[in-house]
């Protein structure tokens, strides 16, 4: 006699209770949590033919991972099936208070101690802007994050760049030392021309206002996409 199939899983409630993501998480913490689960807390529910799980799982696949949730636009995330506007508000929302935590807490401040550092700072952020963004992070003398600040919108070119609006904050904060940070929507994270040019005269002026300009990495799209200029000694000497 053969076995009856099991009956497939929808909802979170049908799964055994050591399975289900919100029980998982308050017997064992968010960490022990994969993405999927965690989003499905968000969305509460599935769908038809689909857990929530299953439902987080096809967002990761279909957008690329947490990052590429992050870049979606709005209405894009919201088209999805099972998700509409207010589960793709949340999705945002979570992804956005998640990137402000890194920043919030000053005892809690990362340290940069590598291009690495300072990419994975940022690149959540700036890997999913469609236009080009010229930031400064202000660091301390133990070079711990004092605050990332924006202070360009457009093309960085050498024509167009106010090397001087690059240390105003960093100036009027007395931080010792910055990495100056933009990216290219394009994708490609090889630096340009311009980028180099931009790169020089920041260095120049950083020496006049005795603030240290420790790199200038350019943040490309995906996962690990960026390039350090003082790495490959462009504009650097």
């Amino acid at each position: 006699m053969t076995q009856p199939e099991p009956k497939p899983v929808y909802r979170i409630m049908d799964l055994q209770e050591s399975d289900r993501p919100r029980e998982r998480l308050a017997s064992l913490g968010p960490q022990a949590l994969t993405s999927a689960e965690l989003i499905a807390i968000l969305l509460r529910v599935g769908v038809k033919g689909e857990s929530a799980v299953a439902v987080g799982q096809r967002l990761l696949s279909r957008f690329g991972g947490l990052s590429g949730l992050h870049r979606a636009p709005f209405a894009e995330l919201m088209d999805q099936h099972g998700l509409g506007e207010a589960k793709a508000a949340q999705i945002k929302a979570a992804i956005e208070l998640g990137r402000r935590l890194t920043l919030e807490s000053p005892e809690e401040r990362p340290a940069v101690n590598s291009p690495a550092d300072a990419a994975a700072l940022v690149s959540l952020e700036m890997s999913a802007l469609e236009q080009e963004h010229l930031k400064v992070i202000l660091l301390d003398r133990r070079n711990r994050v004092l605050e990332v600040v924006e202070v360009y919108k457009g093309s960085v070119n050498s024509s167009q760049v106010r090397v001087g609006e690059i240390f105003k904050e960093a100036v009027r904060k007395n931080a010792p030392a910055i990495i100056v940070v933009h990216n290219h929507p394009s994708g490609d994270p090889t630096p340009s021309p311009d980028d180099v040019a931009v790169t020089r005269a920041i260095m120049e002026a950083g020496k006049l206002l005795d603030v240290e300009v420790l790199d200038h990495i350019v943040i490309g799209v995906g996962k690990d996409r960026w390039v350090s200029l003082k790495e490959r000694g462009l504009g650097f000497q």
